[in-house]
């Protein structure tokens, strides 16, 4: 594939990260603004389908936008991504009951999916090499900040002005991105006489990731246990579907996963990395808030607040990974020290209750914040580095797809770890509970993920190429083993 052609403009930059903060900011916004939804429309058995929709179809379509970005362009499809995406959140805004705030949640999906995933390959097209370790600290503050604010935002409009906000804001942000990105995006690029695309595939993953992501929602769904047929058999059937995923895969001309990409060491292992760095972010963003709000009662705004430390040191850590990486060329001490800190940080949590100091809490999350940033961004660089330019689009979705599905299996654990404690602890009252809730599901999972993220990277190999030489070579920084 002819990669896009770069350009110094600023204002496009910003436009790439505003549409992938808006995709990233809408996983978190919307889920503390839900009872007040869920007060106003009804359904509440409902509840974790709303979250479970946008999940569902914003995961499936991250790899097919990916590939098909390097087969046919990036900006058709991101420019068809931001449309769908600002048409759900409209018709979400505009929903009368639950069901139809499910369905529009999930047309919010199919264009988020092309978000994330084209905004980092778009970052690896437009930016100089040289800068490019940069751009991707960028890029990983911006996630960070969204995963945090996102709370947040969603408590700040539920409190003081109106749930259906909480959609409606996308699209002033989405309209003036599109704009920008419309005029100001080269088309082109692509594959010529490409052919169809990977029919075939494309429906077997689909299937595969709906019954993975839908056996994984079951299992906090009505006391449901692992070994439940609503919660093992789309388990089962998802794992069954691998083995006619990969000969597909292996047959048709444009695959939509090339498995020919899993022979390179480097990436292999980088998407191994972001899947179970996702147990330490989500773990985080996810139980911390509830931590606040039901164990201590603060209201879902104070509790964006004091998620604060984790912000900033997870904001600092993209962006100072990003500048040490691209000005060394070297990323593995970054990504190593990295996984320390978060397994250090979790492991504090341990101590938690409902006298824990705010200040001791708050360096626990710095610690957590540090050793997370660094992966959102330092992983991104190590896909994309590891691909020959035609295969950019696809290594951007498929280290955010591992993430994705990997912080889908942490919070089905860890939703089981916190619900077992719960009950368990209730003889102490249920604040108390909570709490041990809390300091059982939080930090054994995100140091669980830490340490896996470690040996993950502790095996990559070294770079051919540091990143400063890869400035002047434009070559991938290390070859298929």
């Amino acid at each position: 594939m002819k990669r896009e052609p770069r350009t110094n403009n600023g204002l496009l930059l910003i436009a790439i990260l505003g549409g992938m903060f808006l995709a990233m900011l809408d996983q978190t916004i919307v889920g503390t603004a839900l009872p007040r939804i869920v007060e106003d429309l009804g359904g509440e058995s409902l509840y974790t389908w709303t979250v479970t929709a946008y999940l569902l179809t914003a995961t499936v379509t991250v790899p097919l936008y990916g590939r098909l970005s390097d087969l046919y362009g990036r900006k058709p499809l991101l420019v068809t991504g931001i449309v769908v995406f600002l048409t759900g959140s409209v018709l979400c805004a505009l929903s009368q009951n639950m069901g139809e705030l499910i369905a529009f949640r999930a047309v919010q999906g199919l264009g988020a999916g092309a978000l994330l995933p084209l905004s980092l390959a778009m970052v690896a097209d437009t930016v100089p090499p040289e800068r490019r370790g940069r751009a991707q600290g960028a890029v990983g503050a911006v996630m960070a900040l969204s995963y945090v604010v996102g709370p947040y935002l969603g408590g700040v409009f539920t409190d003081q002005a109106s749930w259906h906000w909480v959609f409606l804001v996308n699209v002033p942000i989405g309209v003036l991105v599109l704009a920008i990105i419309w005029r100001r995006l080269p088309g082109g690029g692509g594959v010529p006489n490409a052919g169809r695309p990977d029919y075939a595939g494309i429906g077997v993953l689909t299937v595969g990731i709906s019954s993975l992501l839908v056996g994984l929602t079951m299992k906090g769904v009505d006391d449901n246990t692992w070994t439940d047929a609503a919660v093992i058999g789309p388990i089962v059937l998802a794992l069954a579907l691998l083995v006619p995923f990969v000969a597909i895969e292996k047959r048709v001309a444009q695959p939509i996963m090339p498995m020919g990409l899993f022979r390179n060491r480097a990436y292999t292992l980088a998407n191994v990395a972001s899947f179970f760095s996702a147990f330490s972010l989500f773990a985080a963003v996810v139980f911390l808030p509830r931590y606040f709000q039901e164990a201590l009662g603060h209201s879902a705004s104070t509790s964006g607040l004091l998620l604060y430390p984790l912000m900033i040191a997870m904001v600092a850590g993209s962006l100072v990974a990003g500048i040490l990486i691209s000005g060394s060329g070297r990323y593995k001490p970054c990504l190593l020290g990295a996984a320390v800190l978060a397994a250090a940080g979790s492991a504090l949590f341990t101590q938690l209750g409902l006298g824990t100091s705010l200040p001791a809490m708050s360096i626990w999350m710095l610690l957590i914040g540090l050793g997370i940033g660094p992966t959102l961004s330092g992983l991104t660089l190590v896909t994309q580095s590891a691909v020959e330019p035609g295969d950019i689009g696809t290594a951007s979705s498929n280290i955010t797809f591992f993430r994705q599905i990997g912080g889908s299996v942490a919070l089905a654990i860890a939703g089981s770890l916190y619900a077992d404690t719960l009950t368990a602890d209730m003889s102490g009252g249920l604040h108390e509970a909570q709490a041990a809730a809390t300091a059982a599901a939080l930090p054994w999972l995100s140091a669980i993920g830490a340490v896996a993220t470690f040996v993950a990277v502790a095996f990559l190999p070294a770079p051919r190429r540091s990143l400063r030489q890869e400035a002047s070579t434009d070559a991938p920084l290390s070859s298929p083993v």
